[in-house]
């Protein structure tokens, strides 16, 4: 990842409203959510929905799939990988190891009814 894609994905997920949007469609797995029922689960209007939505696409965060008469959305958990490895590949000078405890904390997250797409 470069660091300006980086910047953009911090940025997108940097507003409340938009990092609630992530993690419910992390929640949600491969499956994704129509956008009505995201805006629903987080009580967010259409229109303003519709923004959020449109910044974590433009960042590559979620990505959207016209399946009839709605959208799906779904976050795309290789972009946040490519991201928290951008942020972590030069992690205590040059010694991985000391990184191991995010790594064991992420796997616990998983196992307390994290999503599927652990």
């Amino acid at each position: 990842m470069e660091k300006q894609n980086a910047l953009n994905a911090l940025a997108a997920l940097g507003q409340e409203t938009r990092l609630d949007v992530f993690r419910l469609l992390v929640k949600a797995g491969q499956e994704g959510l129509p956008a009505g029922a995201i805006s629903d689960a987080l009580d967010v209007r259409p229109n303003t929905l519709s923004t959020h939505l449109g910044a974590l696409s433009r960042s590559g965060l979620v990505h959207a799939e016209r399946d009839g008469r709605s959208i799906h959305y779904r976050a795309d958990l290789e972009t946040m990988q490519a991201l928290v490895t951008y942020l972590l590949q030069d992690c205590c000078g040059g010694n991985p190891d000391l990184c191991a405890p995010i790594a064991s904390l992420a796997a616990a997250s998983c196992g307390q009814g994290g999503s599927a797409d652990c």
